[in-house]
């Protein structure tokens, strides 16, 4: 694994402290925020801003396979992806990896050798990566097998999606459409049309094995939640079997039976970028005005992250300290992720290196590590070698 930065503090910068932007200085040693007198690097100009925690993006599938004919090894597409997301403040990030009747790359078989290729990259990574499983819910004969690959691979999230209707949907008044999503998943539209119809005739044992998941899943410690819930009747199934967090409510009844419950809201940052839906569902941007949404991810756009942050600051939503807790703290809170999302002592070291004046990202920090650098920051750290001298000794 890369080792951490020698011990350093970060003076002149605006940090994000207890909800306040402060300027103060920031020391960190052995990959933890620490106290103490420690040498400097001068970092006037800039901000430093907790690390981004991305609790679901499936970005990472472009790196994977560039097209969907041409894949490339799991090794490097997670090394293409680790690169990108700390170019983009992301510390901590969960690829939402699917495990469904489609197959090809969202099939339980690809699903398990991403894990086993993420085992096995872990020790290089300079982001923390983790999976997500998208399980869907009509995939009811691989339902014992999810559960021994999310116990023998340690799986911490799971949400349940449900889009055979989608599917069925599309199948009779978009066979274009359709089509292409076949051949996105390895199949001809005669193919996944098949592995619809054979999930539709389990509808049935739907509901038995969502309980069964469920119970394994809280014996396991995993949380889970749902995705795409069109209504609040749909939100409030999936909170009595225990799956409390709502990621990606379609409607606005949606999120606000989800707040009634006091599920998490996690919605996509590219909707707030764009200030819309590119599938035509709620506003993000609504939903966060209106304080129904607790936490923004990538989704399909990692760069969106930190746009989605400054697109808030910059149409009077909220203030800067408010609208990077969506991307940061309360991420952590909902993962429970005790040790990050906060600049506070004792906390690992994650965090990003903002210019003040172009927003541009110029530096990531995970668990003291330097995953990015580049810009006016990469001057600074680079310029004062008697400072990571001394630091090394």
């Amino acid at each position: 694994m890369p080792l951490p930065l020698p011990p350093l503090r970060l003076t002149g910068a605006h940090i994000l402290r207890e909800g306040a932007m402060q300027q103060r200085s920031i020391g960190l040693a052995e990959g933890r925020i620490t106290r103490g007198p420690l040498p400097e690097v001068d970092l006037s100009g800039f901000l430093v801003l907790p690390g981004i925690i991305d609790l679901h993006g499936d970005g990472f599938e472009r790196h994977m396979a560039p097209r969907p004919s041409a894949p490339f090894p799991l090794a490097a597409g997670l090394a293409s992806f680790d690169r990108e997301a700390a170019a983009h403040g992301v510390t901590t990030a969960y690829l939402a990896q699917g495990w469904s009747w489609e197959g090809g790359h969202r099939g339980p078989d690809h699903a398990e050798a991403m894990m086993q290729a993420l085992d096995s990259y872990r020790g290089q990574a300079l982001t923390d990566l983790r999976l997500q499983i998208r399980a869907e819910t009509h995939l009811v004969t691989e339902a014992a097998r999810l559960i021994a690959a999310v116990k023998r691979h340690r799986i911490g999230y799971v949400v349940f999606n449900d889009h055979l209707s989608e599917g069925l949907h599309m199948a009779r008044i978009a066979p274009t459409d359709f089509a292409a999503w076949a051949r996105k998943v390895g199949k001809t539209a005669e193919e996944l049309a098949e592995a619809i119809e054979a999930a539709a005739a389990r509808a049935k044992e739907v509901p038995r094995s969502l309980c069964n998941l469920a119970e394994a899943f809280d014996a396991l410690g995993v949380l889970y939640g749902s995705h795409d819930d069109p209504d609040g009747e749909t939100r409030e199934f999936y909170s009595m079997i225990g799956a409390k967090i709502a990621e990606f409510p379609l409607t606005r009844r949606a999120a606000v039976a989800a707040h009634a419950m006091m599920s998490p809201v996690i919605m996509g940052a590219p909707n707030v970028v764009r200030g819309r839906s590119q599938a035509g569902n709620v506003s993000a941007l609504a939903l966060v005005s209106d304080g129904l949404c607790d936490v923004l991810v990538s989704d399909y756009h990692i760069p969106a992250l930190p746009l989605a942050v400054w697109g808030l600051v910059d149409r009077g939503v909220m203030g800067l300290a408010q609208a990077w807790a969506l991307v940061s703290s309360r991420p952590a809170e909902v993962m429970r992720l005790v040790d990050r999302g906060r600049l506070e002592p004792g906390l690992r070291a994650d965090m990003v290196i903002v210019n003040a004046e172009t927003r541009g990202i110029e530096a990531t920090i995970s668990a003291g590590r330097l995953s990015y650098l580049a810009g006016e920051a990469a001057r600074r750290f680079v310029s004062q070698p008697e400072a990571l001298r001394l630091a090394a000794e």
